[in-house]
């Protein structure tokens, strides 16, 4: 589906209503080929069963609307999305993510890295969030092989205010991280039992 799209240069690929119930319903992830969409203005995942997309989608440079609108089980996206520079529209269902104003549910707790030299090509998504941590979110340098420096970061992206994973190559990247959005917390986290602000 994604080779066909970059074939014909489409400019909005909406890919759930050429599949069947069943097909979306086992779909948890979009491929990392997503990021060949360069020409794609608009990405439209609406009702969709995703429980992640990948930070490939950061080489959408010409995304200009994302839109996973009842993605209900989508509760953060990749800190990549915000190299989508052009990006100015956004339809989330905001309630659904970690940290929202109104609930502000809990944020996962993040593990700092090991010892234990990985295959970062083939991770635990359950354990990292990603099936793959190849380059660092903030720089696009190499992930080291104990794993990638993870954080959370909420910050503006388009119009909603996004939950980001951060997959960082070192602390120093992580240190270089900007401030999150205004009443949210203010610095890169790993979450878990940590004090968020009062909700709104």
């Amino acid at each position: 589906m994604i080779d066909v799209a970059v074939a014909d240069g489409r400019e909005e690929f909406r890919p759930l209503p050429e599949l069947s119930p069943e097909e979306r319903r086992q779909i948890v992830t979009l491929p990392a080929s997503i990021g060949r969409l360069t020409a794609v203005r608009s990405l439209v995942l609406y009702g969709s069963n995703l429980v992640r997309i990948p930070p490939e989608i950061g080489g959408m440079t010409n995304l200009e609307e994302f839109s996973p609108y009842t993605s209900h089980r989508l509760h953060w996206f990749p800190y990549e999305l915000t190299r989508c520079a052009r990006l100015a529209d956004s339809t989330v269902s905001t309630r659904a993510i970690y940290g929202n104003y109104k609930y502000r549910p809990p944020f996962p707790r993040l593990l700092p890295p090991g010892d234990t030299v990985l295959d970062v090509e083939n991770l635990d998504p359950a354990r990292w969030g990603t099936t793959a941590a190849r380059t660092c979110s903030v720089c696009d340098g190499s992930i080291p092989a104990t794993g990638p420096h993870q954080a959370w970061l909420s910050r503006i992206v388009a119009t909603d205010v996004l939950p980001l994973l951060v997959n960082a190559c070192s602390q120093a990247c992580l240190d270089a991280l900007p401030a999150g959005a205004k009443g949210h917390l203010p610095t890169p986290h790993r979450g878990g039992a940590i004090e968020q602000p009062p909700p709104r």
